[in-house]
């Protein structure tokens, strides 16, 4: 799908993919990740419009400096990309660091949701969780060929269970470029400036914009295995919604890829519901 590009209110130059038709669904990936997360996806929602946004500094998006690459901001462009394709309300997918955005859009820009979708992300993040995200962001993994990074997932990722190697490429080949040096993230290293300066910050109670959703259509899919959500913090999410669509993925980690079984399912259950 050819990338397309509109400009923010601030002069950046940001990508999208839009295809299909039918219910708009907007798919927010997670922090260093692009449009191309949702690949694994978009096949089992061929009778949606999906669209799919590059944050700022990733994917076929400008980099725009780490003072940029801030939730706030990126909610901004969000809603400049509904402006752009003349959409006033969406189903909303947000994947880690796209779940977060999508509950400050619920919160500041209710009326431009259908319905919300939460992808491994809640309003409490596990420590141990941030501190692996703080040892890989902004930097170029230490393999330095694809073959050798794929053949060290399994070790390095073992929360996920049952991948066969075929799928680990592919996903790895969405995250990294192979170059002569070696092995490149495909982001602005610069993102890791803005995510040492948040995760120093004394953590936010975001319970308050969860409890914003409240008659909201709303989903809950996480990675049994996750280390960023908690299974405490995922009972306290279902204890407050009742009615929250919900998936625990099994042998997956942080995130679920979206295709296996469980979260497919969850995900049209509630599609049925923002419809």
């Amino acid at each position: 799908m050819t990338l397309q590009h509109f400009t923010a209110s601030d002069g950046a130059r940001l990508s999208y993919r839009d295809e299909g038709g039918g219910l708009p669904v907007l798919c927010l990936a997670g922090l260093t990740r692009s449009s191309t997360d949702f690949d694994f996806l978009a096949p089992h929602l061929s009778d949606v419009r999906l669209i799919r946004a590059d944050y700022r500094g990733r994917g076929g998006s400008e980099w725009t400096g780490a003072a940029t690459y801030t939730v706030e901001r990126e909610a901004k462009d969000a809603l400049e990309l509904l402006d752009h394709l003349g959409l006033d309300r969406v189903a909303l997918i947000g994947t880690s660091r796209g779940g977060l955005i999508g509950m400050v859009l619920g919160a500041t820009a209710r009326d431009r949701l259908r319905g919300l979708c939460l992808v491994d992300i809640g309003p409490a993040i596990e420590r141990s969780g941030l501190d692996k995200i703080k040892d890989y962001v902004g930097r170029h993994p230490a393999a330095k060929t694809m073959d050798e990074l794929v053949a060290r997932m399994p070790r390095n990722m073992p929360e996920f269970v049952d991948v066969p190697a075929t799928r680990w490429r592919a996903f790895a080949e969405r995250l990294y470029a192979e170059v002569p040096e070696g092995l490149h993230i495909r982001y602005d290293p610069e993102l890791r400036t803005s995510f040492l300066a948040a995760f120093d910050a004394p953590p936010a109670d975001l319970w308050p914009l969860f409890d914003t959703l409240a008659g909201l259509p709303l989903a809950l899919i996480r990675g049994a295995n996750s280390d960023l959500l908690s299974s405490g913090t995922t009972a306290e999410m279902r204890r407050r919604r009742p009615d929250m669509v919900f998936a625990d993925v099994p042998d997956r980690g942080h995130v679920p890829f979206l295709d296996e079984p469980a979260a497919l399912t969850a995900i049209r259950h509630w599609l049925e519901k923002t419809a």
